[in-house]
């Protein structure tokens, strides 16, 4: 049980921390939320590319691994794999195979909600 708090704070106290990065900026840059997500996936892959994530995600869990930085993670470490075993080819193939799983299920669960719901454009303030 300790084990398991342990983690579960470790998780809580890092994702928290990527959350208030996120929201300073938005609050003091003018960077877009897409811009900012597009700032959060390169520097998982940054992180992956340097080796740092891997520690990471195995220090934090699910605070690093479930937010967008995981994703950038992911991509990094399929690119890896795939040029060990294909050579330059596993460039362009590697984050296709690793982040297939989590993109196919966005893309579906996304086009679900666009039958399900309609969406109002926002009002101009």
């Amino acid at each position: 049980m300790g084990e398991l708090l342990l983690h579960t704070v470790r998780a809580f106290l890092v994702g928290g921390a990527l959350c208030i990065c996120a929201q300073l900026l938005i609050d003091l840059t003018a960077l877009t939320p897409a811009r900012i997500l597009v700032v959060f996936e390169v520097a998982g892959v940054a992180l992956g590319a340097l080796g740092i994530f891997e520690p990471l995600l195995e220090f934090a869990g699910a605070g690093v691994g479930v937010p967008l930085l995981g994703f950038g993670g992911v991509i990094a470490r399929g690119v890896r794999e795939a040029v060990d075993e294909q050579g330059l080819l596993g460039v362009m193939t590697g984050p296709l195979s690793a982040a297939a799983g989590g993109t196919t299920a966005a893309l579906v669960f996304g086009y679900l909600v666009c039958l399900l719901f309609r969406a109002k454009p926002k009002s101009q303030t």
